[in-house]
């Protein structure tokens, strides 16, 4: 267990401090455009999300500590926005259509909501 700790912190380390030197570098260079850093670590990362967990699926001998430090550690530091697209995904392929479109609803309205009362919150 300490070893998959220890590869889902380092992966999430990485990912994390790749998020933040490309946002940083985007902001340096198109600082209007700021948003586009985050948008490309998001695409970045639900298409190479996807891309390992289909690979996984057909390679199930690779250490789970590595499947668990790219996929939970890397990927969820650099984006949490592909857990989130690959869970919906996963709901959809499994059938369950309509919890994947109320979870998506939740999610997008709800974390935007979430943020706007917290948001306010630092403005009393």
């Amino acid at each position: 267990m300490i070893a998959l700790i220890l590869a889902v912190s380092a992966g999430g380390t990485a990912g994390t401090l790749l998020r933040f030197a490309t946002s940083n570098w985007v902001v340096a260079r198109w600082p209007q455009h700021y948003y586009t850093g985050t948008l490309a670590v998001n695409l970045v990362g639900c298409l190479l999300i996807g891309l390992l967990y289909g690979l996984f699926l057909h390679k199930p001998f690779v250490p789970v500590e590595l499947r668990a430090g790219l996929i939970v550690g890397f990927f969820g530091g650099l984006t949490t926005f592909s857990s989130f697209s690959l869970d919906t995904v996963r709901l959809m392929e499994s059938g369950q259509v309509p919890l994947a479109l109320g979870y998506t609803t939740i999610s997008v309205v709800g974390g935007l909501l979430a943020t706007w009362a917290g948001l306010s919150l630092t403005r009393f």
